[in-house]
């Protein structure tokens, strides 16, 4: 078995595990770049061969496509250097467009490119919001807690209950649970201390002492999910 390639970078994991699967059924293959085994072919024209093609096509626009930017820039400068107007070269990034009208060409307005994410039955639905909330989530789980507020005086009726997913298994984690219950319930106090009642300010001083109080324990940052009813 002779394999008379380079592995396109990305590709060369997938690329020695073939190799490794061929020796395992007895084949003898030869393999590697061309100065190890001398059998190494090219995908791609060379330089010359490119000015070939350009000075029997002569276009009248030019744009060269595939491979990096810098590739593109190095192949828009062999048209230039056959005669191609620097005018009428265009070098594009993805979501580039050129627009011809009349027989003459310009570069147009950008367009949407890249990656469609699709979730489910949707198809380009999902946000880099919803991919920024998803990836805490995978890596480090979620915490809710939930406490019920009395609406007349501010003081803790229920709670606060604190439900993990992903985060900690909560019958080995029982003693981490109650002291992070123990601060928000402090942290509760003081602010009605303090008459903040705000529903968002609540809200938020609970995520940031609860936040930093997992982080020196556990050091891992699950996403905090306060719920603050009023009865």
């Amino acid at each position: 078995m002779i394999i008379a390639a380079t592995p396109i970078p990305g590709n060369e994991r997938y690329v020695g595990r073939t190799v490794d699967e061929l020796m395992r059924i007895g084949a003898h293959v030869i393999y590697g770049p061309g100065s190890v085994t001398g059998v190494h072919v090219s995908g791609h024209a060379s330089q010359e061969e490119l000015k070939l093609m350009l000075n029997m096509m002569r276009p009248r626009y030019f744009i060269p496509i595939h491979g990096e930017y810098r590739m593109l820039r190095q192949h828009g400068s062999l048209a230039e250097s056959v005669g191609i107007p620097k005018e009428d070269i265009f070098i594009l990034d993805n979501g580039d467009t050129v627009e011809i009208q009349d027989g003459t060409a310009r570069k147009g307005s950008k367009v949407t490119a890249g990656n469609v994410l699709i979730d489910g039955l949707g198809v380009g639905d999902v946000g880099n919001i919803v991919l920024r909330d998803r990836k805490p989530l995978s890596q480090d789980g979620i915490l809710v807690v939930v406490v019920t507020l009395s609406k007349q005086d501010g003081t803790i009726l229920s709670g606060p209950d604190i439900i993990s997913r992903g985060f900690v298994y909560v019958r080995e984690s029982e003693g981490l649970l109650e002291e992070a219950n123990r601060i928000v319930t402090s942290t509760l106090h003081r602010l009605m201390n303090e008459n903040v009642n705000e529903w968002a300010s609540l809200k938020t001083h609970v995520k940031d002492a609860l936040g930093r109080f997992l982080y020196e324990q556990t050091r891992r940052r699950p996403m905090i999910l306060p719920i603050i009813m009023e009865v």
